[in-house]
């Protein structure tokens, strides 16, 4: 018998997908490497109109082919979900040393930018989608350091560890995230390897987050990164301002039972359940916050509103 909310939510039914990669969108970082083409893939249904957009970026070192558990998910049930390949993953292998490192976490935000200044090029470029998505409700969402990414769309303020200015790079074309698994504060709760090699962790600010969001946290995601646990990864729920809601993932690590592929070797809590979990409850609030359904948050929110469900817990503010 299973304990994750298949049963529980009601749809929709699950439909063919089509997915497109690599589409290479022009990307001069900041004059660095002028050749430089950011890669994206775009999946979505194959039937539907005024389909709601889903901007995903990868954790640290990920590309454009990881988190299918999810992706696939969320474009078989009514959303076009397009993901980049960042500078930071390990098919570019930049080196420590790299003048470019530092800016890793705008380049990031440059991408997604990029993306939402091009969808007339991407839905080009995917038979059968032109006409059907609806640029008016976009949700950026994120795993771990993706997480910051979709988080400063709308509204987070990173530090420049290079200028120590916190601007504001948030897009009014994004109307709420989703962050999984994703960083907290910085300050002295940073550990010492976070301190220096991740500068873009120092100093984040949640109080200007007034967009809706849902925040997945894992409650065994010992990250090397903090000395406060798996409690640091609720922040973005805590410290920010406006409509919120914290799915807490019981027993999850960083990967949240392997939401990063199918067959994840990184994974470290492989569980199926905590999977359909993560998926069925990410999925319920992408279709409330974009208006799509109501239902199934609704019975997401009643299944999991106390610690009585054995694999997570829902709340929100």
């Amino acid at each position: 018998m299973t304990t994750y909310l298949t049963t529980d939510l009601t749809g929709p039914a699950a439909t063919p997908t089509v997915s497109v990669k690599p589409i290479a969108l022009s990307s001069p970082r900041s004059g660095e490497d002028p050749h430089t083409h950011v890669h994206v893939r775009v999946s979505a249904p194959v039937t539907g109109t005024r389909l709601p957009i889903v901007l995903f970026a990868h954790g640290f070192g990920s590309d454009l082919d990881g988190y299918a558990p999810l992706v696939d998910h969320w474009a078989s049930h009514g959303f076009v979900v397009i993901q980049a390949t960042h500078l930071d993953s390990t098919r570019f292998g930049i080196g420590a040393d790299d003048p470019r490192k530092p800016h890793l976490w705008r380049y990031r935000v440059q991408d997604m930018k990029r993306i939402l200044d091009e969808l007339d090029t991407l839905e080009a470029s995917v038979p059968g989608l032109a006409g059907r998505m609806d640029r008016g409700r976009v949700v950026a969402a994120g795993h771990s350091f993706g997480g910051q990414t979709a988080g400063i769309l709308v509204g987070l303020r990173v530090k420049d560890p290079r200028t120590s200015i916190a601007e504001d790079l948030s897009d009014p074309r994004v109307m709420a995230s989703v962050q999984l698994a994703t960083a907290g504060k910085g300050g002295a709760e940073l550990t010492p390897f976070a301190h220096e090699n991740l500068p873009w962790l120092r100093e984040q600010d949640f109080s200007h987050i007034t967009a809706p969001g849902l925040v997945v946290a894992g409650d065994k995601d010992e990250l090397p990164l903090s000395t406060r646990g798996p409690a640091w990864t609720t922040d973005p729920y805590t410290l920010s301002p406006g409509a919120k809601s914290l799915l807490t993932v019981y027993g999850g690590r960083h990967f949240l039972g392997g939401i990063s592929g199918y067959g994840a070797a990184e994974t470290t809590d492989e569980s199926p359940d905590r999977v359909a979990l993560v998926q069925q409850v990410t999925l319920a609030y992408l279709r409330h916050v974009t208006g799509t359904d109501q239902t199934d948050w609704a019975t997401a929110q009643a299944a999991l509103a106390s610690d009585v469900h054995p694999l997570g817990r829902l709340e929100s503010k």
